[in-house]
């Protein structure tokens, strides 16, 4: 069994995606349940996750319709306003909806690196627990040792972070940043972790799979072959790589694991994390 534990889908409008630049002409166009099948029979995946990709309760709302109609679709990651007053409202208003078995704000994007201390937000994000969501932690390395403190504030809710908290990939060293907090973030026994999202944040011309083997070695050590999850990123992953070229390299690296941890990685550890239908 495959399981792709993060994608996204869209209808492309410039002002609901305003995060897509100019310079993400491949990603300026619709892509919709129909895509996702032809994903899934050319790479032979078995189910998907579906990620939010905006911040907005009707982007919530949007997947978890076509997650309805889609069964090649096992959860749904959502947003909701976390930090806002009426957070218990909206919670109730999405709770036992459908396929939804997540939770995730766009962390990496707030100006302060400290965003996850905030006393509002973290109100919010205490209260998933009880609709039996999850969390995604979307950072970038430099936000990691806040998400350290996060992880250790709400150390009964199960947390999945995303693209192994987004090092930055350039000139064959490794980011400086990223390694001792990613280590130290991967100790917290309640998180699990996406390998996913890791071609796009090269920075070099180029990257093969000798580029990558470092932070797959890394990601393995730190949070072993029970707590890593294989994902895709697509469509942002077709910035730097095809569905099936990542997927690929992702099965050359972990061809070093056991046909059980294999299992896991590729499938199992989505399901246990996510409480997705087997």
């Amino acid at each position: 069994m495959l399981i792709d534990s993060h994608h996204h889908l869209w209808a492309y409008d410039p002002a609901e995606y305003g995060w897509i630049s100019d310079d993400m002409s491949v990603l300026r166009q619709d892509f919709l349940a129909a895509q996702l099948r032809e994903i899934a029979s050319e790479s032979g995946v078995d189910g998907f996750v579906s990620v939010q990709a905006r911040q907005s309760m009707q982007e919530t709302d949007d997947l978890l319709k076509i997650a309805g109609e889609e069964p090649l679709i096992r959860g749904v990651v959502g947003w909701i306003g976390l930090a806002d007053p009426d957070i218990e409202s909206q919670l109730e208003s999405v709770s036992g909806r459908g396929k939804l078995v997540g939770m995730r704000h766009v962390v990496q994007d707030e100006p302060d690196d400290r965003f996850l201390d905030g006393e509002a937000f973290n109100h919010g994000v205490s209260l998933l627990g009880q609709h039996n969501l999850v969390y995604d932690i979307l950072i970038f390395a430099k936000q990691l040792p806040a998400a350290i403190d996060f992880a250790d504030r709400h150390a009964s809710l199960p947390m999945v972070v995303d693209h192994i908290a987004k090092p930055t990939i350039s000139g064959g060293t490794m980011d400086p940043q990223w390694e001792p907090h990613f280590r130290e973030l991967a100790r917290r026994e309640h998180l699990t972790c996406k390998f996913s999202g890791v071609a796009t944040e090269v920075r070099d011309a180029d990257w093969d799979i000798e580029t990558i083997r470092p932070y797959w070695d890394v990601a393995l050590e730190a949070f072993g072959p029970k707590r890593l999850m294989f994902g895709s990123d697509w469509p942002v992953c077709l910035l730097r790589t095809g569905h099936k070229q990542w997927l690929d390299t992702v099965r050359q690296l972990a061809s070093e694991l056991s046909e059980d941890e294999q299992a896991a990685f590729f499938a199992g550890n989505a399901i246990k994390a996510y409480g997705l239908d087997a």
